[in-house]
C-alpha cells in the first residue's frame, strides 16, 4: 500500500518534476552583485561564502533566524551545539559582516531560544540599538520529565539608528472583550459590539500568544522542522517596513520571509544553502501570485488565536481582507 496523506492534510509538497522546474528560478552568486540583480530572488548559497558578494546599504528590514545553540539537522546540513561563549563568537563572526548591508534607517529582528538568546543580546547590543525582546509562545513541543517544557522563543528587535519605521496601527491585535465596560448610556467603552461578540483593538505587546506553529492541516506547512508561521513574519514586516521596502533573510529555510514580504507588497531577498528548501520557497512564491492570504490576519488587523472562526460567514470579513479558511481555524 502506498503512502497517502490524511484527507485534511494541506501541507505543501514537492514532486521531482517541481524540483526540476523551480530550481531554474533559484539564483547563484559568485561575484559582487547590485541590489537590482538580486531583489525578489532566492539565492542558493552558503551565507558565509556569499556574504562578501552582497551590496552595501540595500536592506530596510533584516530578519535573522539562525541555527539555535543545539545539535540539529536542517535538510542535508547539521549544526553542532556549543558553549555559550563559542556560540557568541560564531554568531558575531558573520553578524558583523551583515551590518554593511543595512540602510541607516533599517530594523533588525533576530530569533533565538533560551540557549542562544543571551549570546545574541550581547552581540546585538555591541553593534545596534536593542529596542525590545519579543517572546512568542511556541505551543508545539515535547514535554520534559525533569525540566519545564520549552514552549517559547525570543526575537530581539533592534535598529541601526533612532530614525526607523514602526507602524503601530498596522499591527494592532483584535481580542475578545473580557470586561465589557460601558458608558453611563450603555454604549461600549473602547470596544466594538458585533453580532459575533465584543472585540477590542489592543496595542501590540512583546508577548505574542496568538501564533500557531505550522502543522499538517495548514496550507503554509512544509516538511521543514522549524518553519516560522507566516503570521509571525507578517507582524514584523508590517510593523517595521513600508511598501516597496526590501526585506532580507540570510537563513531563508523554506521561504516564509520572502513569501510574506511578497504578499504584503515588499521586495525581498533570501539566502538558503539547501537547494530543496529553495525550491519550496519558489513554489510558495508562485502560489502567492494568486493567494495573498495570511492566516490570522484579516480586516487589516491581527486576531488572537481561535477567534477568527467567529467571523466565518460574515460578509464584512469576506470583503475586508486576507484570512485563510481552515478546516479548524487556529489563527
Amino acid at each position: 500500500m502506498g503512502n497517502t496523506s490524511a484527507p485534511r492534510n494541506r501541507s505543501i509538497t514537492l514532486s521531482p518534476d517541481e524540483v526540476a522546474l523551480y530550481q531554474k528560478a533559484v539564483r547563484q552568486v559568485s561575484s559582487k552583485v547590485a541590489p537590482s540583480d538580486i531583489q525578489n530572488t532566492t539565492i542558493n548559497a552558503n551565507l558565509f561564502e556569499a556574504i562578501d558578494f552582497l551590496p552595501t546599504a540595500f536592506v530596510d528590514l533584516l530578519f535573522i533566524d539562525p541555527p539555535y545553540n543545539l545539535t540539529k539537522s536542517f535538510g542535508g546540513n547539521s549544526f553542532r551545539g556549543r558553549s555559550l561563549e563559542e556560540y557568541r563568537l560564531w554568531f558575531e563572526s558573520w553578524f558583523r559582516k551583515l551590518l554593511v548591508t543595512l540602510k541607516p534607517t533599517a530594523s533588525v529582528y533576530i530569533c533565538g531560544d533560551w540557549r542562544s538568546s543571551s549570546a545574541i543580546h550581547l552581540v546585538a547590543d555591541k553593534y545596534l540599538i536593542v529596542r525590545n525582546r519579543i517572546t512568542w509562545e511556541r505551543e508545539k513541543g515535547r514535554g520534559a520529565k525533569a525540566n519545564w517544557k520549552n514552549c517559547s522563543e525570543d526575537i530581539w528587535f533592534c535598529t541601526v539608528s533612532d530614525n526607523y519605521t514602526f507602524n503601530l496601527d498596522a499591527v494592532k491585535l483584535k481580542r475578545r472583550v473580557i470586561a465589557p465596560y460601558t458608558d453611563p448610556d450603555g454604549k461600549p467603552k473602547d470596544w466594538e459590539d458585533t453580532d459575533k461578540g465584543g472585540y477590542r483593538l489592543t496595542h501590540p505587546s512583546n508577548l505574542w500568544t496568538d501564533l500557531t506553529v505550522p502543522f499538517w492541516s495548514m496550507p503554509e506547512n512544509t516538511e521543514h522542522a522549524t518553519q516560522k508561521p507566516e503570521k509571525l513574519l507578517a507582524k514584523i514586516i508590517l510593523a517595521s517596513s513600508k511598501g516597496e521596502d526590501l526585506v532580507f533573510d540570510p537563513f531563508l529555510g523554506v521561504g516564509t520571509t520572502s513569501v510574506v514580504a511578497k504578499k504584503l507588497a515588499r521586495r525581498y531577498v533570501g539566502i538558503e544553502m539547501d537547494l530543496r528548501y529553495c525550491c519550496f520557497t519558489e513554489k510558495r512564491l508562485a502560489m502567492a501570485e494568486y493567494d495573498r492570504e495570511i492566516q490570522g490576519y484579516a480586516q487589516g488587523v491581527f486576531w488572537e488565536r481561535n477567534s477568527l472562526q467567529d467571523q466565518r460567514g460574515s460578509s464584512d470579513a469576506k470583503k475586508a481582507g486576507p484570512t485563510y479558511s481552515l478546516f479548524a481555524d487556529v489563527s
